[in-house]
């Protein structure tokens, strides 16, 4: 394999605390596109799902941090995220996070919000793409 080829080989991205149940990583990257697998609200290293949107929000947040970190990203290099709620009312709740992580109204990433039936207790998952800078 050549180094080209090498450069744009898939591969997992770990990012510790945020580990699946099942042979799936949190991550993936091909070249500069990281891609994330849906990311849950569970507490960060357990699979505990708090009770209250807010925190699950919260959770989304941090562990998308975490796996962009993880995976050489960093918030900037987002260039969209995908939200599944049970309810229209959690996109109040996703945008108090979403303008703390992304303030400038002109450089936001896409992003969609979607109604979805989601494993009880859970409200809300989310999803990324992003783009790695080199």
């Amino acid at each position: 394999m050549t180094a080209a080829e090498r450069a744009l080989a898939r591969h997992s991205v770990d990012a510790p605390g945020c580990e699946h149940a099942t042979p799936i990583p949190p991550a993936s990257r091909i070249g500069p596109l990281l891609a994330s697998s849906v990311i849950v609200p569970f507490d960060v290293g357990t699979r505990d799902v708090p009770g209250d949107v807010d925190t699950q929000v919260a959770n989304l947040f941090d562990r998308a941090g975490r796996i962009l970190t993880a995976g050489g990203a960093g918030w900037d290099d987002v260039a969209r995220m995908t939200f599944f709620v049970t309810s229209a009312s959690s996109r109040d709740v996703i945008d108090r996070l979403w303008t703390t992580h992304f303030p400038d109204p002109a450089h936001r990433p896409a992003r969609m919000t979607q109604i979805a039936t989601l494993p009880d207790p859970m409200e809300v998952q989310c999803e990324f793409l992003a783009v790695v800078p080199s």
